[in-house]
């Protein structure tokens, strides 16, 4: 029996990945100190968006989606330099997590890391899929 190739079936596992991924943020965010899970953790958001815009523009090519996740990842980041997400912060808490309150050019670095390895794992596994349905008989 051939496991049939649907959109659904990747947007299934774009909404799992991205529900282990926000966790695995959230995780590294508020129990692992330091600057290197901060950094992980902010690579892990771009990678929550390219995830999230993958799911919304399934017809959308990869490295798009990539440059949106990074683009948006950036427009935050460099947003910080304005004060406007730490007052947020400091009216709503929660905003915290989405905006952030300082500026960083390393935060720039690791989210275009994040990109990159988004876009370079949902090829590969978009791949593998393609060859495991080749080697598949009906």
């Amino acid at each position: 029996m051939a496991f049939p190739r649907t959109p659904n079936s990747r947007r299934l596992a774009l909404l799992f990945a991205g529900t282990d991924v926000a966790v695995l943020g959230l995780v590294l965010h508020f129990f692992v100190p330091g600057d290197v899970s901060s950094l992980i953790a902010d690579a892990l958001f771009t990678v929550l968006l390219y995830l999230l815009f993958a799911l919304v523009l399934p017809a959308a090519g990869r490295i798009w989606v990539a440059l949106a996740a990074f683009g948006v990842s950036a427009f935050i980041e460099i947003a910080q330099l304005t004060g406007v997400p730490a007052a947020l912060a400091e009216s709503f808490p929660a905003a915290r997590l989405v905006f952030g309150t300082d500026f960083s050019a390393l935060d720039l670095v690791a989210y275009a890391v994040g990109a990159a390895v988004a876009c370079a794992a949902d090829t590969a596994l978009s791949q593998r899929a393609l060859q495991w349905r080749a080697t598949q008989t009906e």
